[in-house]
């Protein structure tokens, strides 16, 4: 188990690929041009899976079952913004972070993440089943 306050970051330069505008982008429909709230998130999922990188077995992952971010401000295209995950503990079988993305302007978004550490093949067989309609 990681010890309570250990920490992990995912960081990259904010390209036109991880804006709203590319994301969103459907005719009569407008979204601004600047980090898109799903790559917030995305950030922040990657740092605190790699908290848990050390608890992995062979074909095991961690998955994110929760997610509870705001994002308070915008970051424009060209901005390295850095996603830090501090790891506050397990709850049964759930991995609990707190989650924030900075920028140059200081922090654009908190909150808290909930990752669960899943076998990978069977997460692709309920994946598979419920393709084609099962459950």
């Amino acid at each position: 188990m990681p010890n309570i306050g250990t920490q992990a970051e995912a960081t990259r330069v904010v390209q036109p690929k991880d804006t709203a505008k590319h994301l969103f982008d459907h005719a009569g429909e407008a979204f601004p041009e600047v980090l898109a709230t799903a790559t917030m998130i995305a950030l922040m999922e990657l740092a605190a899976a790699r908290v848990l990188l050390p608890l992995l077995e062979p074909g095991q992952l961690s998955v994110g079952v929760g997610v509870n971010v705001k994002h308070l401000a915008a970051t424009q295209v060209g901005v390295e913004v850095r996603a830090v995950a501090t790891y506050l503990g397990a709850e049964g079988k759930l991995h609990r972070f707190k989650v924030e993305l900075v920028d140059d302007g200081g922090v654009a978004g908190e909150g808290e993440h909930t990752r669960a550490i899943i076998d990978e093949a069977r997460l692709l067989a309920g994946a598979a089943a419920r393709g084609k309609g099962g459950r």
